[in-house]
């Protein structure tokens, strides 16, 4: 019982932890992605797992697209690869259902939030012409989606009244994800 209550532990921390990197480097990978495709150079990407991720510009002819496509992509290609992964018919495909749920979220409260107080990513599409109620819309529509993937998932973790048992693969899936992202994070400090 006390391995099956550490599996448990193990799942749901680095799942939690992995979701947080993840969903970082993924909203990076757009603002880098965007700066690609519109003609800009990016001059710096920090991803160290003990600060706020953030990708520094040396050129960006078009701001706007720049940043609405860190939560756009940060928000759309989670949410692509648990589709992906759920028609392959994966049992740990909840981990990713997971993932794409935390950064619908974290990406909507962000920008939806976040634009009250103009900070990071929200001051810059305001600077650059987007509307207050146009970071809201993003914010009321992504957010509850986090919320609606996250709902009856508990029991794929082993919590709630139709608990699954929590399986030895998923915890080590889990696991090697985090270990991952912290090492990629590590590499890409910014330095």
């Amino acid at each position: 019982m006390v391995d099956v209550g550490r599996r448990q532990a193990v799942l749901v921390s680095t799942t939690l932890l992995a979701s947080w990197l993840g969903m970082q480097a993924v909203h990076e990978l757009g603002h880098i992605t965007g700066a690609w495709i519109t003609g800009g150079r990016v001059a710096k990407v920090v991803l160290y797992p003990l600060t706020i991720s953030r990708t520094d510009l040396a050129d960006n002819p078009h701001p706007l697209i720049v940043v609405w496509a860190g939560p756009i992509f940060g928000s759309l290609l989670p949410l692509g690869l648990w589709i992906l992964i759920r028609a392959r018919r994966v049992a740990e495909a909840f981990l990713l259902r997971f993932f794409a749920g935390f950064c619908l979220l974290a990406n909507g409260l962000y920008i939806g939030v976040g634009s009250f107080d103009r900070v990071g990513d929200c001051g810059q599409m305001l600077r650059h012409g987007s509307a207050a109620w146009q970071l809201w819309l993003f914010g009321a529509v992504t957010a509850p989606g986090g919320l609606l993937l996250w709902h009856r998932l508990g029991s794929a973790f082993g919590l709630g009244p139709a608990k699954k048992p929590v399986s030895r693969r998923a915890a080590l899936t889990s696991s090697a994800a985090f270990v991952i992202l912290l090492l990629i994070g590590f590499a890409v400090d910014g330095s």
